[in-house]
Formats: structure tokens, C-alpha cells, sequence
């Protein structure tokens, strides 16, 4: 492909509404520009990226014997009320009616569609199993679209659903589904963290999101060096330290504590660690008002406290609820409720080993101290449902964990039976019996697995391509002075081209330096350069690889060999 006639706007300076490398650069080479918040057109040597993401991911999917299907983007909400996810959802599914009033959706996720389809069309145990797959459109009304392509209203995904006669089989597909997505990954360059996962509004019980590390990752990962557990912080559990319980139980006593609310304040107020504190702090879940209780030294995590509580919906309570249901402002609530009042609480599972605890009185500026589970409030229900941090012990050897960022580019997970028994699919077993499937679910952001590659293969020059995913191959900079050396530097692009290599030539007329800018900007691997070593009476031509600062000068007939085995050697690296 000729550069003089090829669309590529490259920008010397970052786009002042990107943020994260991978967004810059994308603008910056050209690959992708902004139509709207959340939403972007690929160019075509963005495109190009993209397509061949995609055709690494459909091989592999192939080759571990995936259907490939491919599903209206507009789901019936007919389907989406069977499952129950009609009204679950949240804002971020777009909902629309066409002119007869029937409602659709603009699907965010297809469980509902390949589990229809599965319904249709399989009925016999002899049809199992399935999976079935496609690579198309999914829409997200995301409420803050940012970092590019990374959180985007419409973007490309790669989904998968399998669907097994019984659990030995879903773990069969499951642990494919495991492997394949490792050999993606790894195809495409990226070295992933595949970690444990919380499921999500999909639902069922194992999951595991694959993790490219960057410092701009919006997931929190936790992970130890020592036994190699790997867990997503929603998702976390730890060896909690117990303190031992050596004192006597004190008196209750109720304190006045004007002012004095945030757990920084009643620490310096009563001069004891964070840890004697009990934290109340108030949510509605699904329309009812409930009370989480924590060491005053840990975290709520609203994904444990949400799955807990079996809500579809949490959020942090009004003021005005708070005072409703606990009698006292925001700050002074806690488990030893006020006479006449009734609110669901769940403590963690450390709040019971606290002695003398200091908590809320649901009183203003009134706190008690000498609190004892047990004697002064009952424990009826308990869960982990504290954030995991850095520092704290692994669960399965004990050795400290640490915390590293990362964007998740695919997701796996054990659907179960949650589809197929709402959607009432059937087959027939051996015994002429019928039987319920289960499904598993397997998910990659093909938009967001390019930007992380990115994220990973970039330096300050710009994006260093890995071989198995770059736009070309090779990157021909002709530094010709006139047409007689325009002449044979066509030739040579010929002669490459011939060789079936992907060759994106630069004829442009424009100055070395900018040609070169422009070379590093894109990344291709392979960077030929004709100069006067090759204009002159030697025909030898400058090789540079884009992840190496050397070059090497090759004779013009051994270049098509040389490249070759460039090539084959970086796509031998990857697999």
C-alpha cells in the first residue's frame, strides 16, 4: 500500500481530551477518530489491527471446534423478560420501540439470543455440546465514556456460549475455553494475569477475567508471589488477623461525642486502633433500607455486600433514610438499634471476634464504648464483606499480597443453569428423558484487547507492534530524490509485494525526519529504508526493527529472504 494514496492523518501533538496512552496514540497514528462521546470510527489501518484481532480470535475459536454464528444486534425483550433481565439491567442497556411499539434491545450481551437459538434448533442430548459463538457489535449506554475505546458506548466483542448435558461436561468447555483464551492472548502479544472473578449481573458460580497490567487499569488486582494466587479485588478474600480476645467484656456505656464522626476522629477521640471501631454505614438494596457492619479498619466491598444481600440494585442511603431508620444523622449509626427500630444487618465475619468494641449509638453525637457481639446485639446473618488490599495475607498460604491495575480484555464464566431454566430449554437424554442444559459464557473486548496491546507495546516515540496483530508487515521508506531513484525504489516495493509480504511503502514526498516520525508513530516491526547505500552503486538497503535500536544493511537480493525470516521468526515468538 502506497502512502500517497492511503488514509493515514497522523498528529504530531496529543488530542487534548485523551488521557491514557493507548487513546493518544490510536488519534495520533491515525488508527481511530471521535464521532461522538463513546463512540469512534476505526480508519483503515485501524482497521486492518482489528481485523486481524479478530481473525487470531476466530481461528483459535475454531480450532477448539466453536461454531460461529452471527445474531441480530436487536434482541426482542420478550427474551430478555423470560431470563428476568429486562428490568435488571440497569440504564447502561438501550432500550428502544420500533413503530408497532415493540420494545427491543440494542444488546449489551446475547445469553438471551444463544440461548433462544440453542432452544430452536437443539433437541437431543446427540446435539451436545454446543458452543456457539460470534464476533459482532455490542452497545453500552455507559454513563461516563473515557479512555477511548477502552469504555465506549458501542464496541466489538467476541462471545461465546456453551451448552453441556451436565457439570462434568461444562467443566470440559470451561477449561477449553481456559486454554484457548490463553493461546488469544498470547497470539496477540499480550501477556494477560488471568484472575479470580466476581460473575457480575451475568450470574452462575466459577469465572475468570484475563488482566493486562497497566497503571491505568480500572480493576484492582491482588496477587501473591508466593503460592501465585491471582483475584480481582471485588472478588478477594484474605487470612483476616484476629486479635486475641483476652480482655474482659466492659460495661456498655454510651459517650458524648460532639462532632466527632469519621473513624479518624473517634481514633484520636478515644485514642485506640481503627480496628475496635464497628463502621455502620446504611444502603438501599432494592428499594429496602439495610445496615453493613465492618472493623472500622476495612472497606466495604459493595460487590460482596451486593451478592450477599442477593440484590440487583445497591447504592449508599440518602441522609434522610439514614435518619429514618436509625434515629440519628449520618455518622452515629450503629448494630444496638434504638427501641422500635427494625433494620436488616449484615456484620462481617470478623465483627464477631471484636471485644469492647466503640460504635454508633443512633443517638447525635453519641457513640458507645464496651460493645460486645452477643450480649449486645445478636449476629443473625454474616458474610465477607470487606475490600482486600495490598499487604494483607494470601487465603490459601498467607504470605502478603500486593495490588497492581489492570483492564480486563476477556472473562469466562460457569453460567450454570440460570438461561435455560428461566428460557425452559429441554433435550431429550439417552432415556428419552428431559433435561435441563448448562451453559458456560466466554467474553473478549476485541476494541479493548487493541488498546491494550497498545498499552503494553508502546515507547515514547510511539506503538511497537507485536508481528501477529501489526497493520503491515513492513514499513518502505523511500528517501528518493528524483524520479530515476523513485524508479527503483518502485521496483523494490514490487519485488516485496510480489513476495506476498504486507508492505506499507512511503512515496509520500515530504522529508526524511517526518517519514521517519511517522514510521514510529505506526510501529510496523520492520522498517527498510532506501537511501544513498541503495541509490548509489552498492543496491543496499537499511533494516531496522521498530523494537530494536540497531540497524543492519542488507544486500537488495537477500532482502526478501531476510524479511521473510523476520517475519516468520516474530509470529514463531507468539504462538
Amino acid at each position: 500500500m502506497r502512502m500517497s494514496r492511503y488514509l493515514i492523518p497522523t498528529l504530531k501533538e496529543d488530542p487534548a481530551d485523551a488521557v491514557i496512552t493507548s487513546h493518544k496514540l490510536m488519534i495520533r497514528a491515525g488508527l481511530i477518530r471521535k464521532e461522538s462521546a463513546g463512540m469512534y470510527m476505526y480508519l483503515p489501518l485501524g482497521l486492518r489491527v482489528l481485523q486481524k484481532i479478530i481473525n487470531i480470535i476466530r481461528q483459535e475459536m475454531n480450532k477448539a471446534g466453536a461454531l460461529e454464528f452471527l445474531m441480530p444486534e436487536l434482541t426482542n425483550a420478550d427474551l430478555w423478560k423470560e431470563s428476568g433481565r429486562w428490568h435488571t439491567m440497569g440504564p447502561e442497556m438501550i432500550r428502544i420501540k420500533d413503530r408497532n411499539g415493540l420494545e427491543y434491545a440494542l444488546a449489551p450481551t446475547h445469553e438471551e439470543a444463544f440461548t433462544n437459538a440453542i432452544r430452536m434448533i437443539v433437541t437431543s442430548y446427540r446435539d451436545l455440546p454446543v458452543n456457539a459463538y460470534q464476533i459482532n457489535t455490542k452497545f453500552r449506554d455507559e454513563i461516563r465514556p473515557r479512555f477511548g475505546v477502552m469504555r465506549s458506548k458501542e464496541f466489538i466483542m467476541k462471545d461465546a456460549y456453551s451448552f453441556d448435558i451436565d457439570e462434568t461436561g461444562l467443566e470440559r468447555s470451561y477449561q477449553t475455553m481456559r486454554q484457548t483464551y490463553r493461546n488469544i492472548f498470547k497470539r496477540c502479544g499480550l501477556d494477560t494475569i488471568p484472575v479470580e472473578a466476581d460473575t457480575g449481573s451475568m450470574g452462575g458460580s466459577d469465572s475468570e477475567e484475563f488482566m493486562v497490567a497497566s497503571e491505568v487499569g480500572e480493576e484492582i488486582l491482588l496477587l501473591c508471589d508466593a503460592c501465585g494466587y491471582k483475584s480481582n479485588q471485588e472478588r478477594a478474600t484474605c487470612q483476616y488477623e484476629l486479635w486475641p480476645n483476652k480482655e474482659n467484656e466492659e460495661a456498655l456505656e454510651a459517650v458524648d461525642t460532639p462532632n466527632v464522626r469519621t473513624i479518624d476522629e473517634l481514633v484520636q477521640f478515644f485514642g485506640c486502633s481503627a480496628h475496635k471501631f464497628l463502621k455502620s454505614l446504611i444502603y438501599v438494596a432494592d428499594g429496602t433500607p439495610v445496615m453493613a457492619v465492618v472493623p472500622g479498619d476495612r472497606e466495604i466491598n459493595e460487590v460482596k455486600l451486593k451478592n450477599a444481600l442477593g440484590a440487583v440494585e445497591l447504592e449508599l442511603a440518602p441522609d434522610l433514610v439514614v435518619e429514618e431508620v436509625t434515629g440519628a444523622p449520618v455518622g452515629f449509626a450503629g448494630p444496638i438499634l434504638q427501641e422500635g427500630k427494625t433494620i436488616r444487618i449484615i456484620f462481617d465475619t470478623q465483627v464477631q471476634h471484636i471485644c469492647n468494641a466503640i460504635t454508633g449509638a443512633n443517638e447525635k453525637d453519641k457513640h458507645y464504648k464496651g460493645v460486645n457481639p452477643g450480649r449486645d446485639f445478636t449476629i443473625t446473618e454474616e458474610a465477607d464483606i470487606t475490600l482486600v488490599v495490598a499487604g494483607d495475607k494470601c487465603p490459601h498460604c498467607g504470605y502478603s499480597l500486593k495490588e497492581k491495575k489492570g483492564i480486563e480484555v476477556g472473562h469466562i464464566f460457569k453460567l450454570g443453569y440460570k438461561y435455560t431454566k428461566s428460557m425452559n430449554v429441554t433435550v431429550l437424554d439417552q432415556n428419552g428423558k428431559a433435561i435441563t442444559p448448562i451453559m458456560g459464557c466466554y467474553g473478549i473486548g476485541v476494541n479493548r484487547t487493541m488498546a491494550a496491546i497498545i498499552e503494553q507495546h508502546h515507547d515514547a516515540r510511539g506503538i511497537i507492534w507485536p508481528m501477529s496483530v501489526a497493520p503491515f508487515h513492513v514499513h518502505l521508506v523511500s528517501l528518493a530524490k528524483n524520479e530515476a531513484e523513485e524508479a527503483m525504489a518502485n521496483e523494490l516495493y514490487l519485488l516485496l509485494m510480489k513476495a506476498g509480504m504486507e508492505v506499507l511503502y512511503d512515496d509520500r514526498k515530504a522529508s526524511p525526519g517526518f517519514k521517519f516520525g511517522d514510521a514510529d508513530l505506526i510501529g510496523i516491526p520492520i522498517r527498510i529504508t532506501l537511501g544513498k547505500a541503495f541509490f548509489g552503486d552498492s543496491y543496499q538497503v537499511e533494516v531496522k526493527l521498530r523494537n530494536k535500536d540497531e540497524k543492519i544493511i542488507i544486500a537488495k537480493d537477500s532482502i526478501v529472504t531476510y524479511c521473510h525470516n523476520l517475519i516468520t521468526e516474530g509470529l514463531k515468538a507468539l504462538e
